[in-house]
């Protein structure tokens, strides 16, 4: 009788091969996976571009509260304005308060007009803006992984005083 040519595997030598084509999937696995986790992606929400309201809604004269790009919106002279919500002192959140038409940062006092230039305290200078794009669909984008620093003390380029009772004034 004829010998067939073929080799077989022993036993001990088909799981050997076996496990190490196991372990070669799984390595090949991780790799795809690390792959996926390490590239980097475009940004969404805070630290990328935020998609707000039509620009249409952005008033001339007072301020819109963007939570999710936890910015402000405003106008000047036609230009939307995006500024970040901290404080250029030690970083506390600046509310806008609607009485004064003005910003005013409860922790340490500091005052900005409504475009965010320096009006009194201890901040080093006016809040931090944020680039602001009009979409092809009407909505203001506000890019907030990038920031530019607001103006020096004294730069003040609207002429706005205080409209009524400061925010700080009225809680105490």
């Amino acid at each position: 009788m004829a010998r067939c040519a073929v080799k077989l595997l022993k036993r001990r030598q088909f799981l050997a091969r076996m496990w190490q084509a196991g372990l070669g999937l799984v390595a090949a696995a991780g790799a795809w996976t690390s792959w996926d986790l390490l590239r980097p992606g475009e940004a969404k929400g805070f630290g990328g571009k935020v998609r707000t309201i039509a620009a249409d809604a952005v008033p001339d004269d007072s301020v819109i509260e963007v939570s999710a790009a936890r910015s402000y919106l405003t106008r000047l002279d036609g230009e939307l304005i995006a500024l970040s919500q901290t404080c250029t002192h030690l970083g506390c959140k600046v509310p806008y308060c609607d009485s004064s038409g003005q910003f005013e940062c409860p922790c340490h006092g500091t005052t900005f007009n409504r475009v965010g230039e320096y009006r009194s305290g201890p901040a080093p200078r006016g809040m931090d803006r944020h680039p602001v794009e009009v979409g092809a669909d009407g909505l203001v984008y506000i890019d907030t992984g990038t920031v530019d620093e607001g103006a020096a003390p004294g730069s003040e380029s609207i002429d706005e005083p205080p409209r009524g009772p400061s925010c700080a004034t009225e809680a105490h």
